[in-house]
């Protein structure tokens, strides 16, 4: 089994991956479209993506790329996040003038971060990237943010540890690919919508939904964040449609138990759910 994941090896996606099925071969990627293509086009058969934050809330970029491609969701796995500072042994936090890390590990870490004065903070494009940068290019006034193992993968050292923002701080990650990766029947069902900009619009439409499986017993709450099987809805601006709203809706049951109806007709799923 093949997984690609994005970022260096040490980043949070590579643990996810490695959750996943501990003896698959890892295809880091740049970027989580290159997670997509690496998927579609090989090498790999699946793919890694984090999806949402118990800190940051949901990572909205990979809702987009699942309705860009086809490629359904094949599973999921948490993965409890711990954030440390990490710089070169002989560095000291006083001598630290700048802090690198991607934007989700920066905002998780925001608290801390207020406490650093006269230090600039630069956003990358991973979390073991920026230990790896650090270390390539040997900056003794830097740290980055990261994990405990791309400290040992770059020949760092923690200066601060449990540095984010609450002690449990959980993301959660999606599998995709073409092909299952459990025998089990799937139990969760992720849709995205659009719905036009107003009040009360999601929930009508949530209301609806309940309406109609109202003898199921199937309830739709909505959750600024969570993780886990907690059901979940997220509403925000529509990419390219002034006035629009997209809504990205989980919840833990396959769609073969769910109706779902959209001007008065009932419409199957388009792919595969998880």
């Amino acid at each position: 089994m093949s997984i690609a994941y994005q970022g260096e090896p040490g980043a949070f996606s590579e643990a996810a991956a490695l959750q996943v099925n501990p003896e698959a071969l890892l295809v880091p990627c740049r970027s989580f479209e290159d997670v997509f293509d690496s998927v579609k086009g090989g090498p790999a058969g699946h793919g890694v993506l984090p999806i949402e934050n118990s800190i940051g809330g949901s990572i909205h970029r990979n809702f987009d790329l699942l309705l860009e491609h086809d490629l359904p969701i094949v599973g999921e796995v948490e993965l409890p996040v711990v954030h440390h500072l990490l710089a070169f042994a002989n560095t000291t936090l006083d001598h630290v003038r700048r802090v690198y890390s991607h934007p989700q590990a920066l905002a998780q870490c925001d608290r801390f971060l207020r406490t650093l004065d006269g230090v600039e903070i630069i956003a990358t494009y991973d979390t073991a990237g920026s230990a790896k940068l650090i270390a390539d290019q040997k900056m003794e006034d830097a740290a980055a943010i990261a994990s405990a193992r791309a400290a040992e993968v770059f020949g760092l050292v923690p200066l601060r540890s449990s540095i984010q923002d609450y002690e449990h701080n959980v993301t959660r990650f999606i599998v995709i690919g073409r092909r299952p990766i459990s025998p089990e029947t799937p139990d969760k069902t992720t849709i995205v919508f659009t719905l036009p900009k107003g009040p009360g619009t999601l929930f009508k439409a949530l209301r609806a939904g309940v309406a109609a499986n109202s003898q199921s017993k199937v309830g739709v709450s909505v959750l600024r964040r969570s993780c886990g099987r907690a059901r979940r809805a997220a509403l925000r601006p529509r990419a390219g449609a002034p006035g629009g709203v997209r809504a990205d809706v989980a919840h833990p049951r396959f769609v073969s138990q769910l109706q779902v109806r959209s001007g008065g007709q009932r419409r199957g799923a388009g792919r595969p759910p998880f």
